[in-house]
């Protein structure tokens, strides 16, 4: 049995400083919640031990994550096919012929905004859902678009 071969592209470097910002700001976010939450509901011992272990899991979570999801996220773009590869816990790799490909998105929210960054999402005539290429450089995305669109206008072109 042949292995699948990792995309050929890794995303920008600044998705990973990106994803550490976001993850820091969920972990201060559910941290302060139960911080607020020791505090009201008493002075118990175990509480403030509970509380600390949080914390601890949710800096890990912050610090290991986003390295982790650069190391897995990568993207690749043939003739006839997307590639993609992403997740950092449950990993998925999902190939869709250009021939699938209904349109092609991109998107920036106000970090990826700040970092330069985009996600283009590819949506298929699939019931797995769209592919989504995060943290690309937004000139690196908005070039893809294009590529993207081009391509599938010629199969689609070849198809009639």
């Amino acid at each position: 049995m042949s292995q699948l071969r990792d995309p050929a592209n890794r995303v920008s470097p600044r998705a990973r400083l990106m994803w550490h910002v976001e993850s820091g700001i969920s972990a201060l976010v559910v941290a302060t919640g139960l911080g607020v939450a020791a505090v009201l509901l008493g002075r118990d011992g175990l509480r403030w031990w509970l509380l600390g272990l949080a914390v601890v899991v949710c800096a890990t979570a912050a610090v290991v994550v986003p390295r982790w999801r650069y190391r897995v996220h990568r993207w690749e773009v043939s003739a006839n096919a997307v590639y993609t590869q992403r997740g950092w816990w449950a990993q998925e790799r999902r190939i869709a012929p250009m021939s699938r490909v209904q349109t092609v998105d991109l998107a920036q929210g106000p970090l990826a905004r700040l970092f330069g960054l985009a996600t283009v999402t590819v949506t298929t005539a699939s019931a797995a859902g769209p592919l989504q290429i995060e943290g690309l450089d937004r000139p690196v995305a908005l070039a893809l678009v294009d590529e993207l669109t081009r391509k599938a206008d010629l199969v689609a072109g070849d198809a009639t």
